[in-house]
């Protein structure tokens, strides 16, 4: 079993420690998105000097490209990526449920490739097969992103992602006693959507389940993402990390994820909006792209010490953009992935020592306070 220990608990609010075979994961902690075996614009090397953690890639990404086989053949994702820290990969199911002409049936799914219309399955025991060969040191269950947010959508998709899971289950067995000399965990994956008594009893058939964790995936609004939250976390056992896939892009999530019981975060917002030139700072987001910024000669947060604000003004950033030059991505991606693993690293520390409510609420007033 995955060793994780509970350092402090706060109602469902807990700090503690995830101990992996390529490091140790001190939680909360935002993961980078590094969908493809890379966090987008960064080196491995910027990822660990702005203080992430861990990294999450995407199998089916991976499937694609470069194939597993290769990153296997490299020594696992870790090394073919050189992170050498702790691994995450979802199983890539979002994204192939997302794609056209997707053909669902009991066994799985088949879709064809975005690259180049090649045919593929992807079965849970091929997701099992897959992530293990790509050698994350966390895997995440085969699930269904259901079609629709209809009740009847999502409470099918939940029955598929749970039958789904046995089978993960077996192969994730199976192949666990095939490779004595690498440890790889499980994290089963909870459903239902928006609707509290499918979240419920998806959360009670995950909890049944012999994985080292859970990740809560699927459809989730900012309005009622505490409630199911809430939920969720109270009946999926205490002893077990849980993951919130998909979500960090908005501080609030990072407040209500940790405030209700999440230990780790992950999602490529932060540096889809970074390369459009939305950066975040502590009185919300601005768009550095704006005219005013072109004779701004501060800092783009004064109190931020990622390389991008301890060196570069507003002016420069804006010029870099506005004359497409690579460097303002570049830039502005170690900033906003810096400010949301500072962030979650925050409200670690507010947990610890007795502050979260206070620190919420004053980050949130002032982050939020143009919006009101």
């Amino acid at each position: 079993m995955l060793n994780f220990e509970i350092e402090k608990k706060q109602g469902l609010a807990r700090v503690g420690v995830i101990h992996t075979p390529h490091g140790d994961i001190k939680t909360p902690a935002f993961v980078g998105a590094a969908t493809r075996a890379t966090v987008k614009a960064l080196t491995m090397k910027e990822m660990r000097e702005l203080g992430s953690q861990a990294i999450l890639a995407n199998t089916y990404h991976l499937v694609l490209r470069p194939g597993t086989d290769l990153i296997k053949e490299a020594g696992g994702l870790a090394e073919f990526s050189s992170w050498h820290g702790p691994t995450f990969t979802d199983s890539g199911g979002f994204q192939i449920f997302s794609l056209p002409n997707v053909k669902i049936n009991e066994n799985g799914v088949k879709f064809k490739s975005h690259i180049d219309g090649a045919n593929f399955e992807m079965t849970p025991e091929s997701s099992m097969q897959a992530q293990w060969a790509i050698g994350a040191d966390i895997h995440m269950a085969f699930d269904h992103l259901a079609k629709s947010e209809s009740y009847e959508d999502m409470k099918e998709a939940m029955e598929r992602t749970h039958d789904w899971l046995d089978r993960c289950v077996t192969e994730h067995q199976r192949l666990a006693l095939a490779n004595t000399t690498n440890a790889q965990y499980l994290y089963a994956v909870v459903q239902g959507g928006t609707f509290l008594d499918l979240r419920a009893e998806s959360a009670k058939y995950c909890a049944g389940k012999s994985v080292d964790g859970f990740g809560i995936g699927g459809v989730f609004t900012a309005n009622g993402m505490d409630k199911m939250l809430q939920t969720v976390n109270s009946i999926l056992p205490e002893i077990k990390p849980r993951h919130l896939l998909g979500m960090g892009q908005e501080p609030i999530d990072l407040f209500v994820g940790a405030e209700y019981g999440c230990d780790t975060f992950d999602c490529v917002g932060p540096t889809r909006m970074a390369r459009n030139g939305s950066l975040y700072t502590l009185d919300g987001r601005i768009n550095i792209k704006n005219a005013k910024y072109t004779h701004d000669f501060t800092p783009l947060m004064a109190d931020c010490d990622c390389e991008c604000c301890k060196n570069y003004t507003r002016a420069y950033l804006h010029h870099l953009f506005k004359t497409d030059e690579i460097t303002a991505k570049v830039l502005a991606s170690i900033h906003n992935e810096h400010f949301i693993v500072k962030t979650v690293d925050r409200i670690r520390e507010s947990l610890l020592n007795d502050t979260f409510k206070d620190y919420k609420e004053s980050f949130l007033a002032r982050y939020y306070k143009n919006n009101k």
